[in-house]
């Protein structure tokens, strides 16, 4: 498994309009792009800062990982994401290392493949998760 780099950093919030709002007042940035995830039930801002996204997510739903987060956790660090040459290679070797995973098999999201990894029980607290594909901003909504 070759890890290429760090695609982006997630944070759950409460109140994605405010987030917006702040960042662009106070640091004057505007997101990249913004999009909903049915299947996450999320919807999320995206930021670019150098080649790092930074996301902030709401949850959409009561039920969704995000608000379950958010209960028990409260606000903030919700995941990290590296970018990987081959996520099915990737996911194969982790489970020949008997790391047990997420997701048996990748899911798909704007142009990516993605599966969590780890639980962050295993990972000292840190959501992991693979990716490989590109961001496909034109299918943000």
């Amino acid at each position: 498994m070759k890890i290429e780099k760090i695609d982006h950093i997630c944070f759950a919030v409460k109140d994605l309009e405010d987030l917006k709002r702040v960042y662009q007042e106070d640091f004057g940035l505007t997101p990249a792009c913004e999009y909903v995830a049915e299947s996450e039930k999320i919807k999320v801002a995206r930021y670019y800062i150098g080649e790092v996204a930074v996301e902030f997510m709401e949850s959409t739903a009561p039920d969704g990982e995000v608000a379950k987060f958010i209960d028990r956790e409260g606000e903030g660090f919700f995941l990290i994401s590296y970018k990987v040459d081959d996520l099915p290679k990737a996911m194969a070797e982790l489970k020949e290392k008997n790391v047990k995973l997420i997701d048996d098999k990748p899911r798909e999201l704007l142009g990516n493949r993605y599966a969590f990894v780890h639980h962050p029980i295993n990972l000292h607290g840190v959501l992991t998760e693979l990716l490989d594909g590109e961001f496909e901003m034109e299918d943000a909504r």
